[in-house]
């Protein structure tokens, strides 16, 4: 075994003799870089040394939790190892004396819950009257249906403002200001994606502030067909004054003008004033009077 080892030796001897400086220094440029990796991994929680640093600290566990976990006054912080630390407060354990600040050996800490509770509130579904918590139409619109009984066809589909307006005859006073407000979502336009955005709402909401405005779903009926009238007029009073003015560009002489006479008086007999020396005669088709003197 000797000889063997003794062989090695004198073959990298020579093997070492034949590195150049340039070699060399590289080599030992490794070994620090190499050194200095593995000591930063040796270092797994970097701010350990905290403890000292407070008054009446102390450090409990094993070699694996000294490093990462310490007691100050009965609170204890654990390091993250992220450079802050965690604070859990610890209460004696059971069976402790009151006069006695720190839990017996071997008995486990109790950890106090500081989490808050949130209640939770469950609604009743319209359709099907089993409780929900959270539901799609209940979020976005205030309706409490489930998210299981939703029918985006019919009875839950969603119409725009537009729509709205011109089915329902409703106003926008009655979208924003009539109470309770009627809530919506916001969807890009799908025709074009610079117009602004559409409002969506529920279709069953909208027809129940119609029967509010209207009161009847006769008198909304009604609406309808008194604005359809004003429309229709409104219509023929349009053609028909785009009718006079194409007749009066194509050919003047179909169309003709009203005109009013020029009115020419006929007078009565002559009355005459002695005292202004003048004389008056009235028109017989009109009450026109002229006063006139004699030469």
């Amino acid at each position: 075994m000797s000889e063997e080892t003794a062989t090695a030796a004198a073959v990298a001897a020579p093997t070492k003799s034949n590195l150049t400086t340039a070699q060399r220094s590289r080599i030992e440029r490794n070994l620090a870089k190499a050194q200095k990796l593995r000591e930063a991994k040796l270092v797994a929680h970097p701010y350990k040394e905290l403890g000292n640093l407070l008054g009446d600290s102390q450090q409990e566990g094993g070699p694996s939790q000294g490093a990462s976990v310490i007691k100050v006054q009965g609170t204890k912080y654990i390091d993250s190892g992220g450079g802050f630390l965690l604070e859990q407060p610890v209460l004696p354990a059971a069976g402790a004396t009151a006069g006695a600040g720190k839990p017996e050996d071997g008995a486990a800490p109790i950890i106090e819950d500081d989490a808050i509770a949130i209640p939770v509130v469950y609604e009743e579904c319209l359709e099907c009257g089993e409780p929900f918590a959270d539901s799609y139409l209940f979020t976005n619109f205030g309706h409490s249906v489930c998210d299981k009984c939703r029918d985006n066809e019919e009875r839950h589909s969603l119409i725009t403002r537009t729509e709205a307006k011109a089915e329902y005859l409703l106003k926008d006073c009655d979208f924003d200001k009539r109470e309770p407000k009627l809530r919506y979502i916001s969807r890009k336009n799908p025709h074009n994606v610079r117009w602004g955005e559409m409002k969506l709402y529920l279709h069953s909401q909208v027809q129940k502030r119609a029967m509010e405005v209207w009161g009847s779903e006769e008198e909304l009926v009604r609406q309808h067909e008194g604005r359809e009238e004003k429309r229709e007029v409104g219509k023929a009073r349009k053609y028909n004054k785009q009718m006079k003015q194409l007749r009066m560009e194509v050919r003047s002489s179909v169309y003709t003008k009203k005109t009013h006479a020029i009115h020419e008086h006929e007078f009565g007999p002559d009355t005459y004033n002695e005292e202004e020396d003048e004389y008056t005669h009235t028109c017989l088709t009109c009450p026109y009077t002229e006063t006139y003197e004699k030469m």
